[in-house]
């Protein structure tokens, strides 16, 4: 890992090169999707039977091969083992529990002149998830995209997960019965997409997309974007610790593992304000390498954008996390709470050395999908609050008219909109 240091006069930029990464779209990528897009458009199922056959090596003849009912989800869920059964539906209990707290309630109320102003909240029809398959099974992807929108009262949840020479993965489609999947269908990369976004003969349209995908399937969702919502654009997984020396030190370097392992550009970063102590961590990490199954693309990922920041005091650690605005930040420190005040951007705050990032993923409570790339700066955590939508009301007494009117006129008149204008005034006594 890089070793850096505050007190150096380069550290500023040193931070932001560690910190930079490519988000640029590759422009062959965006060729293919913007052609499987067209071809699934015009095309509908065919074309949707065509690639899955093509990418995945499966023999789909039509397309009720494709498709799973919630007979198949829970005929998945049976075939588990009761130790798996248990953790998936207290995940999704605790995922559930968290999202009923953030559901927003309509409400509305009233001027002195009677008028009526406020705002309903209605859930959307339709959602689809997208879920990665094959190798890469992510049940608690389903739970973490599923549940808010079930929470929000979402009738129609269509889940999308490919299944590479038709393997199909039980626990993945157990948590699709558990977190209450309608439909699931058994395609992905971008023709998947596709199909959600503008609907085929048996893929409903929807209204928005949620979900982790491949380079084919973010260049998908950025296409689709408009023609339906999407959840964001997500790049690699980062996690950043600011340890004040006293958590175990073999707890941190696992910590750091924990993300460094989702794949070589994942980033894990840890502020320190000893020097012995960031010494420390680093001869666990050698340590403990040893007995990491995915050693190489760890090593890889904190070779490439790993770094150890030696800071100060605590107060430079925070301000230092709040340029880089992560999407996971562990406070292993003591009094958590009173440090967290001082965060402004991440995407998650996991406060405490008991709290490992970890526990974020699957279970406790919180949504795992999180801004990355510095985008913490300025956007949230998926949530309930993504599948609900709001719409204004507005109901103006007539004495209300009155007042509003010659207000509306009087602006109306200064944009030369006289239709406007005249819309209000038609509404006034005199």
């Amino acid at each position: 890992m890089k070793k850096l240091t505050t007190q150096s006069p380069s550290f500023q930029a040193e931070l932001k090169a560690l910190l930079a990464f490519e988000t640029a779209q590759n422009p062959e990528i965006d060729r293919i999707v913007a052609d499987i897009c067209a071809d699934v458009q015009k095309r509908g199922d065919v074309a949707l039977i065509e690639y899955t056959n093509r990418f995945d090596g499966t023999s789909a003849q039509t397309i009720t091969d494709l498709i799973l009912t919630q007979d198949d989800l829970q005929a998945a869920f049976e075939r588990l083992q009761p130790e798996i059964q248990t953790a998936l539906k207290t995940a999704a209990a605790r995922v559930e529990s968290y999202h009923q707290r953030q559901k927003m309630e309509s409400w509305t109320y009233e001027d002195e002149d009677g008028t009526l102003l406020g705002q309903q909240i209605t859930p959307l029809d339709r959602v689809g998830i997208y879920v990665p398959g094959g190798k890469a099974a992510y049940p608690s992807s389903v739970i973490m995209n599923a549940m808010p929108a079930h929470v929000a009262g979402v009738k129609e949840i269509i889940m999308v997960v490919p299944t590479p020479k038709g393997e199909r993965n039980d626990i993945v489609l157990a948590a699709a019965f558990v977190a209450g999947v309608t439909k699931v269908f058994t395609v992905g990369g971008a023709q998947a997409v596709a199909a959600l976004a503008y609907g085929t003969e048996s893929v409903p349209q929807v209204d928005k997309i949620t979900g982790p995908g491949n380079a084919f399937v973010a260049a998908a969702k950025r296409r689709v974007f408009g023609v339906v919502g999407i959840d964001m654009v997500a790049g690699p997984s980062e996690i950043l610790v600011i340890a004040d020396g006293t958590t175990p030190a073999d707890w941190v370097a696992m910590d750091l593992f924990s993300q460094a392992e989702h794949d070589e550009i994942a980033q894990a970063i840890l502020i320190g304000t000893s020097q012995p102590y960031l010494d420390e961590v680093q001869a666990a990490m050698n340590r403990l390498i040893e007995t990491m199954p995915r050693r190489d693309i760890i090593e890889a990922s904190l070779g490439n954008r790993g770094a150890m920041i030696l800071a100060k005091d605590l107060d430079e650690a925070c301000e230092i996390a709040n340029y880089i605005s992560p999407e996971h930040l562990e406070l292993s420190v003591e009094n958590p709470q009173e440090w967290a005040k001082k965060i402004r951007h991440a995407g998650a705050i996991f406060m405490g050395r008991y709290t490992s990032e970890s526990l974020g993923d699957y279970c406790a409570g919180p949504n795992h999908v999180l801004p990355t790339s510095r985008t913490a700066r300025f956007s949230s955590p998926l949530g309930t609050y993504d599948f609900q939508k709001r719409s204004s009301l507005i109901q103006v007494s007539e004495q209300g008219a009155q007042k509003l009117g010659k207000t509306a006129s009087v602006l109306a008149h200064g944009e030369s909109l006289t239709a406007h204008a005249r819309a209000a005034e038609f509404r006034l006594k005199d």
